[in-house]
Formats: structure tokens, sequence, C-alpha cells
């Protein structure tokens, strides 16, 4: 639930197309972090523990692929419109964005590998509880999509104006910028 990559894209995107297109685009971020779960459950994220090249390029090209939406957010055009206008956005295209912030995330990818296997008793069926943790970690990561795009559509009723979009804009870019160079120096646990 903490304002990470993905939650500040879904208040950029709740502000820019709207509640239901936002929280749609999150399909890809669950997406991304279905294949994360599942690929943990069977074994395979042990590669990238092991593996000092996989998780940094993992790191480069997610904290690239932020830098560009940064970049991206803070050339937006910042003329006033309604949601209306924001039907331009494909769904298609906003699930695409938040699943590459999500899956060129190390760091959720870790989150996986070091944290759910935690709870998960190796004396039981391990890709059943593999699900069952997926499930709810799912489900939450569900509320923190529409929690952080309707705080977006309430951010665009704060700055209705351009000038206080370009501010909103900025500011979110900054974010992700800052969550990119992070990125960047993000070491393995």
């Amino acid at each position: 639930m903490a304002p990470g990559p993905n939650n500040l894209l879904s208040i950029s995107n709740g502000s820019r197309y709207g509640f239901g297109r936002a929280c749609t685009g999150g399909l890809g971020r669950l997406l991304a972090f279905a294949i994360m779960i599942a690929l943990a459950a069977v074994g395979l994220t042990a590669v990238l523990h092991t593996s000092e090249w996989l998780f940094h390029a993992i790191k480069i090209v997610g904290a690239a692929y932020l830098f560009y939406l940064a970049l991206q957010l803070w050339r937006a055009p910042c003329e006033a419109h309604d949601v209306d206008a924001g039907v331009q956005a494909g769904l298609t295209r906003l699930a695409r964005q938040e699943f590459l912030v999500a899956i060129g995330n190390p760091k959720a990818i870790l989150l996986f590998t070091a944290f759910l296997p935690q709870f998960v008793d190796r004396t039981g069926v391990v890709t059943t509880q593999f699900a069952q943790l997926g499930a709810m970690f799912l489900a939450l990561e569900c509320i923190a999509i529409a929690l952080y795009c309707w705080i977006g559509v309430h951010a665009r009723r704060l700055f209705a104006k351009p000038s206080g979009k370009r501010v909103f804009n900025r500011v979110c870019a900054g974010l992700l910028a800052g969550a990119a160079s992070f990125l960047l120096v993000a070491r393995r646990v």
C-alpha cells in the first residue's frame, strides 16, 4: 500500500483519465504481480537471487522506464480538460504502463521471493500455499489500485487549472524520477 512507482502511476492516471479507466489499467500491474507470484511458487526466482547480472539488468531497465514515464509526465500538456478528453488513452496502453512498471521493479520481485516464502510451510503443498498468499496479496493490491486512483481523481479537482495541473504533473514526475533513482541504487536483500 506504500506509494511506490505503480501507485504514483495510478494517481497520475486517475487524475488524467478518471477512476474507471485508471483502475482498469491497474490490471496490468496485477498481471505482472501474478506472474511474479507464479515464478516464486515454482522456484524460478532462485535464479534472480543467484544472478547478479539479471538483478542489475532488471533494475536498469525498470529505472529507465520510470525515467521515461517521468519525462512524459513532465512534458505532458497542461490545458484544462475533463475526463472525457482522457478517453484517448487506450486501456491497453494504461495496462501496459502498469505492467512494465511492476515487472521492471526488482524490489517487487524480491518481495515475492524473500517475503512470501516466510509464510509457506515447506512440509505442505507449496504451490497451493503460494496461490493462497498470492490471491490475498492481489486482493490487497486491488484495494491499493482503487485507493490511489481515487486519490488521483480528487487531486484532479484540486488542480483543475492548467498551472495547478502542471505542478501536479511535475510533482508526480519528480516522484517517479526519484523512485527510478532509488531503484538504481537498490541492493539485493
